[in-house]
């Protein structure tokens, strides 16, 4: 079978499930991840030929598309910050939400004048996206990544291989931690803040592929993650070290109030790319 061909089945087959923009961008991630073509390759060779046995594999993943598999599990990763990220059914998918959270930080740290060792800790690491991106884009920091699930620090540990960076894992339930270990100029978390009541804003991929120990709170006590690290962080922040959260976008003031309660300063609440509150950063 041709490309042109292949391309058409293709569209035929999930139109009606994702809509057009979708549809076209899972067919170029597909080509690059199936034979290694580019969207220009695609341009320069419109006579590309489908074998037999490539043709089988893009029918397994029509089907599993069919399901609304999240085309990151299918693959097998996700881009974030400008990295590759391995993923599995035991880690989110990493968000352009979160890549802002980083980019806040990383700006955070740009008049850092210190001499000293920048000392950095993601709570809820998943893939490890958030301090593999850290010390990539900070060398002089180190970072380190709390997670419950011991195999996603498998996949966070491999992600750091890959990345060539070096954090230190803390297999850990943070709910369950008195004290953390060091003081630290930085922690950050993105933990699990989506509520029960919640469950049918959320698309059926997400809902069914992604792991919802990651993902859910019980509705009577939404904040028991963010209460929890910020009573923590108020005894291992740094003179002048800050905390910045990941959040739910319809408690933002409940999450402020929150911080004002347990003495933080400095709170500022920040809207994600698409207009959502998203992000807080603070201080004691």
């Amino acid at each position: 079978m041709g490309i042109k061909d292949l391309k058409t089945y293709f569209f035929e087959e999930l139109i009606e499930i994702y809509g057009q923009d979708e549809v076209e961008s899972f067919f170029i991630i597909l080509t690059e991840y199936l034979h290694n073509l580019k969207r220009v390759d695609l341009i320069l060779n419109p006579n590309f030929v489908i074998s037999d046995a490539d043709y089988q594999k893009w029918e397994v993943i029509i089907s599993e598309l069919k399901t609304e598999k999240p085309i990151q599990y299918i693959t097998g990763e996700a881009w974030f910050y400008g990295l590759r990220f391995e993923v599995n059914e035991n880690t989110l998918i990493p968000r352009p939400e979160t890549e802002e959270l980083v980019e806040w930080i990383i700006e955070s740290l740009q008049d850092n004048k210190s001499t000293n060792p920048i000392e950095i800790l993601d709570i809820g690491t998943g893939t490890g996206c958030i301090p593999i991106s850290i010390k990539k884009n900070i060398p002089k920091a180190n970072v380190s990544a709390i997670d419950v699930s011991e195999k996603a620090l498998e996949m966070a540990k491999k992600n750091a291989i890959e990345n060539n960076v070096e954090v230190n894992f803390i297999l850990r339930n943070i709910l369950e931690t008195e004290k953390l270990p060091i003081q630290f100029d930085i922690i950050v978390s993105n933990p699990p803040y989506v509520r029960n009541l919640e469950k049918q804003e959320i698309s059926k991929n997400v809902l069914s592929y992604e792991p919802h120990l990651a993902l859910f709170v019980e509705d009577n006590d939404a904040l028991l993650f963010y209460r929890k690290i910020a009573q923590l962080a108020k005894e291992s922040l740094t003179e002048n070290g800050q905390l910045f959260f990941e959040i739910n976008q319809y408690l933002g003031k409940e999450t402020v109030d929150l911080l004002e309660q347990l003495g933080f300063q400095n709170i500022e609440l920040k809207k994600d790319f698409k207009e959502n509150d998203r992000m807080i950063k603070c201080s004691l």
